[in-house]
């Protein structure tokens, strides 16, 4: 029997974060983790797909969603910090063990907790989430001149039309065969929290904080090589942004790989919410040890 996904507010950290919360509590949890322009409302349909047999928790990053947005001068919106909200989130819900869902952001945010504590991880399951230079093509061209001189103007117009409106509308879209299936409230939604005063310096601020994740990832690919995870590939094949080279890379490194490309987007819980789901499900119904 699907539960019911529940809402809630929690300081972290001296942040009121929100998180949707679904699944008995005394089942196996999977972490949620967002992506950029997102929130946790992108898990809303896996959550409940999932919700029978697995408890499920998504938290919308500060700045993201319904989370509050500190301002720029009391909180560092960074890489490091973002993990370090999520991880006290787990610490003060007690929860210990659990597996991962890594989604674009989310894949930073993750792999700085799995690599930190990877007693804890049950299992990872990666969309579209980067650990490798190979998933970082021809859309990253403007962030990395962004990262080389912050002062770069024509990089920073370029930056700021990844979430405007029709920047938006393209991320849900590109790639996506069909569509009429992606709901237009994805983007909409997301414009709430990009329109907030500040938040477009605090995407600029993530943009060329991400420069921060490219020297971890030898380190997180020890981390692969020496805990031997159990990881599910669920990756959407036509992805501009994190191309499927990235996804092909975790081969090298990953043992306990199982890989599935759909023919899907950046956003592939929207055209292919469905099939992942149950992909999911067979995953960790065979993964994990109840």
């Amino acid at each position: 029997m699907k539960n019911q996904t529940t809402y809630h507010f929690i300081e972290i950290n001296g942040v009121n974060i929100f998180y949707r919360e679904a699944g008995p509590k005394d089942a196996p949890t999977l972490v949620l983790l967002h992506g950029y322009p997102a929130s946790s409302y992108m898990f809303r349909n896996l959550m409940h797909e999932l919700s029978d047999k697995y408890h499920l928790i998504a938290a919308d990053y500060p700045g993201y969603g319904r989370s509050e947005q500190p301002p720029i001068a009391d909180f560092a919106y960074t890489f490091d910090n973002y993990a370090s909200i999520i991880e006290e989130l787990l610490a003060q819900l007690n929860i210990k063990k659990y597996s991962l869902y890594l989604m674009d952001y989310g894949a930073p945010v993750g792999w700085r907790l799995a690599a930190k504590y990877p007693e804890r991880v049950q299992t990872l399951i990666v969309q579209n989430g980067c650990a490798y230079n190979e998933g970082l093509e021809t859309f990253w061209d403007p962030i990395k001149a962004y990262w080389k001189d912050r002062n770069d103007k024509q990089a920073e117009d370029t930056l700021r039309t990844f979430h405007n409106p029709d920047g938006l509308k393209w991320q849900y879209t590109h790639g996506v065969s069909d569509t009429s299936v992606i709901s237009p409230d994805n983007w909409e939604i997301d414009l709430r929290h990009l329109e907030r005063p500040e938040n477009g310096q605090i995407q600029l601020d993530m943009f060329y904080d991400y420069r921060t994740n490219p020297p971890k990832y030898p380190e997180w690919q020890q981390y692969f090589r020496d805990h031997n995870p159990e990881m599910l590939i669920v990756y959407g094949k036509n992805d501009y942004i994190f191309p499927v080279a990235g996804a092909e890379a975790y081969k090298k490194d990953v043992k306990n790989l199982e890989y599935h490309l759909f023919d899907a987007g950046h956003f592939a819980l929207e055209s292919y919410g469905i099939e992942i789901a149950a992909t999911i499900k067979d995953f960790l119904d065979r993964k994990i040890v109840r």
